[in-house]
């Protein structure tokens, strides 16, 4: 039983495309098996989240930072009694529009599209589900429902410069853009951060990038380490042991207190809007799913410090600068050859205008793996490799 202020099983605006929905799993249900059963999710296996696929097989892919977003978000919707099945379908979608490399490949595909229409993740995303994924006889993309997309749509707040392929969508399938989504999808955005957040103190941990002297000083952060540093103690295990246990226990920890201190926060801004409705949270004027202001403060901190330490690392650079020349390179090649795509995209793109053409090399791209993209270019680029 959810609240009254959660979006309600019998309560769906429906999907743009009408079906007779399942009498054994709720709208939300099928959406998120559509999402999971999605070519755009299983490319996820092989996206970067921090590091290329090929540095390492225990780092973090956009998969493994998606299912564990679902799985943050779908604790605190169960503690704050909100509808799980939609807060999970919104938080396994949210990152199905990321190019390969992650942000650097993004980066190098808002470049080179800024004059052809704009390229940016979160627009991929409602791409790939109303019109790009081709798995059902009656309609392209998935068909979600209209809380889904505007979950998908909105998460990070109202879309107030919607790009172009928001408003063409919006005009047939009103999103209400300019208001907040539902709580729901308020969860699914604030567990990514909380997810990310605790993963990649975790894989820089892991790749030697962070150090624990390196956190120590962090607010939050520092006293998990401390106090699980303090537990190893006791228990009296060998030094070269301690390591992985107290790594793990931190990022445990962090990843709890954030959590805790969301839901916590939230409770009392419900209590004071006192909401009837999803409508009342989608019209608040603010986020009602926030952090306290102490610890609100503290994320700050954590990603102020991920962005100077870890995401600018050197190492991290290098990678960057690669995949941005390669995905750079993949579009201009593509868009110039039209020729060199393979079928179907290749008769579609010698049928296309200027911006057609590059509109299909940019989503022919943004589909692709780590691994993919790097033997496209070679492929491209490379005269000892067979096209």
């Amino acid at each position: 039983m959810v609240a009254i202020y959660a979006v309600q099983d019998s309560g769906s605006r429906g999907r743009l495309y009408p079906e007779v929905e399942s009498p054994v799993r709720s709208p939300w249900q099928r959406d998120r098996d559509r999402v999971l059963h999605s070519a755009g999710f299983r490319t996820l296996q092989y996206k970067t989240q921090v590091f290329i696929n090929h540095e390492g097989d225990f780092f973090r892919t956009r998969l493994t930072h998606s299912l564990e977003v679902a799985q943050i978000a779908r604790s605190i919707a169960r503690s704050l009694d909100l509808n799980e099945d939609l807060t999970e379908t919104v938080s396994l979608a949210h990152d199905l529009g990321h190019t390969p490399f992650g942000h650097a490949g993004e980066d190098a595909l808002a470049l080179a599209m800024k004059d052809w229409g704009c390229f940016d993740h979160n627009t991929q995303s409602l791409r790939l589900v109303t019109a790009l994924e081709a798995r059902y006889h009656a309609f392209d993309g998935l068909n979600l429902t209209w809380e889904a997309l505007e979950g998908l749509a909105k998460h990070n707040g109202p879309v107030k410069r919607p790009t172009p392929y928001f408003v063409e969508y919006d005009a047939k399938h009103h999103l209400d853009l300019q208001s907040h989504a539902s709580a729901e999808a308020q969860v699914a955005a604030m567990s990514d951060d909380i997810a990310y957040h605790g993963h990649d103190l975790d894989d820089g941990l892991r790749a030697g990038l962070l150090s624990f002297e390196d956190i120590e000083d962090l607010p939050l952060v520092g006293e998990a380490l401390r106090r699980s540093r303090d537990m190893e103690r006791q228990i009296g295990r060998e030094a070269s042991d301690q390591a992985q246990r107290v790594r793990h226990e931190t990022i445990r920890v962090v990843i709890n207190q954030l959590a805790t201190d969301l839901t916590n926060q939230t409770r009392r801004n419900l209590e004071a809007l006192n909401p009837q409705s999803a409508d009342d949270i989608r019209h608040a004027g603010y986020p009602v799913v926030a952090f306290s202001p102490e610890m609100r403060e503290a994320n700050k901190a954590i990603r102020k410090f991920l962005y100077a330490r870890m995401y600018r690392h050197w190492r991290v650079n290098r990678m960057a600068r690669k995949a941005k020349i390669a995905v750079r390179e993949i579009f201009d090649i593509l868009s110039e050859d039209p020729g060199l795509l393979p079928d179907p995209l290749r008769g579609r793109a010698k049928a296309a205008d200027d911006v057609q053409r590059r509109r299909l090399v940019a989503d022919y791209i943004a589909g692709m793996t780590d691994r993919f993209a790097m033997e496209e270019h070679r492929r491209l680029t490379d005269l000892s490799v067979l096209g």
